[in-house]
């Protein structure tokens, strides 16, 4: 349930952000030329879990992203990903997570050109299910706790409202349970297509 709750919160929060924004712009507060886009990006994910233990495996999933840019290169995203594995290093124990995670994002776009650079730190829940997980009375199926997510990417602009997610790059930080630390390190990589709506 948190997860639904949080993710209302920050689209919530980008529409009223974007309607500021327009206001403001309309009674001349805010050059036009200043303010942002609001962009939908949807993306497949591969994610190689756990990187700097000997047992890391790879998951496989997407994710779609809410970005609302208010003023020059700054602007919020709300970003819900969902990865997937059958056999964890031939264990035959599956893994599903989904992470559902917001906060800053800065865009560099260069003047007449093609593309665009970003970068951004975001914090959420990751809900982990159908898999193994230690607790103290015994073996659970699934986790809820933090997740911090970290990185970029660069979009390759097709025309004014439609680009390619060329590359995308984040580390992924977790705190479900295990045997040991109880964090895992993940690297995750996608590429997609990115729809801007205003």
């Amino acid at each position: 349930m948190r997860i639904h709750l949080s993710c209302v919160l920050l689209l919530g929060a980008i529409v009223t952000t974007a309607l500021m924004a327009q206001t403001a712009t309309l009674a001349g507060q805010v050059p036009a030329d200043s303010l942002g886009h609001i962009e939908v990006a949807v993306n497949y994910t591969a994610m190689r879990a756990n990187v700097i233990t000997s047992d890391s495996f790879w998951m496989q999933g997407g994710s779609v992203q809410v970005h609302g840019q208010f003023w020059r290169g700054l602007g919020v995203v709300a970003d819900i990903a969902g990865q997937h594995t059958t056999n964890i290093n031939s264990s035959g124990v599956a893994l599903d997570m989904v992470t559902a995670t917001f906060g800053p994002r800065y865009t560099w776009s260069p003047a007449h050109s093609r593309y665009s650079l970003f970068g951004e730190g975001l914090v959420g829940d990751a809900f982990a299910f159908n898999g193994l997980f230690p607790t103290a009375s015994g073996p659970d199926t699934g986790s809820f706790d933090l997740a911090v997510k970290g990185g970029g990417g660069i979009n390759l602009w097709l025309s004014r409202h439609v680009a390619l997610r060329a590359l995308e790059a984040y580390w992924l930080r977790t705190q479900l349970p295990n045997t040991t630390t109880n964090v895992q390190n993940n690297l995750q990589l996608g590429a997609g297509v990115v729809i801007r709506v205003k």
